[in-house]
């Protein structure tokens, strides 16, 4: 990464990551091309090489990018010391909320890996990266919330997440949001009451 004489990010580097963030996520990876990356973050081909080797680089650092503003949007929900099924809840209702926003274009890594179907593809790891922090921490959460083994409830969650994303670009939001913040209490509901045999 190449950082300026005060040891900062470069305003170059900033200025890729934004223009590619916002059309990557708008139009696709494949759809976008380098020239028009340049055009739109008035940098120089020999700048955006100088930041990123190929293409490839730049869209997986969009995909980093992406991951810890996931990343810190959880940590301040983490970090309000509520209790752990009010943690989930926080973090299904910020799911929501981008379902609900204006621009909202599915998940930036359910996208990217339609995109980059290669498991051992560098793009494919970022996202299955991502997915194994989003997996770990709802699981993590779902153990403070009843006894039982959490690994099965987890994934339960991340596949309610990832149906939303789809069908919040398919359906309306509002149903869409409703059904998957009802599908995760009844999971919170399910840890917390006992089964019946």
């Amino acid at each position: 990464m190449v950082h300026n004489a005060r040891g900062q990010v470069s305003e170059a580097r900033s200025r890729l990551l934004a223009t590619a963030t916002r059309i990557f996520y708008a139009e696709g990876l494949h759809s976008v091309g380098i020239d028009r990356i340049v055009a739109e973050a008035k940098v120089t081909r020999a700048t955006l090489y100088r930041h990123f080797p190929g293409k490839e680089d730049l869209v997986v650092a969009y995909l980093q990018g992406v991951h810890e503003m996931e990343r810190e949007a959880f940590g301040k929900i983490l970090a309000d010391d509520l209790p752990a099924a009010d943690m989930l809840r926080a973090i299904a209702e910020s799911i929501a909320e981008g379902i609900r926003s204006p621009h909202f274009r599915g998940c930036a890594f359910l996208n990217a890996v339609a995109e980059y179907p290669d498991p051992v593809h560098p793009v494919h790891q970022a996202v299955l990266a991502h997915r194994e922090w989003f997996l770990s921490t709802v699981t993590d959460l779902l153990a403070q919330v009843g006894g039982t083994p959490p690994e099965l409830a987890g994934r339960h969650f991340v596949m309610l997440r990832d149906g939303a994303m789809v069908s919040g670009c398919l359906a309306d939001p509002a149903g869409v949001c409703d059904t998957f913040l009802r599908g995760v209490d009844g999971i919170l509901q399910h840890r917390v009451e006992p089964v019946s045999k």
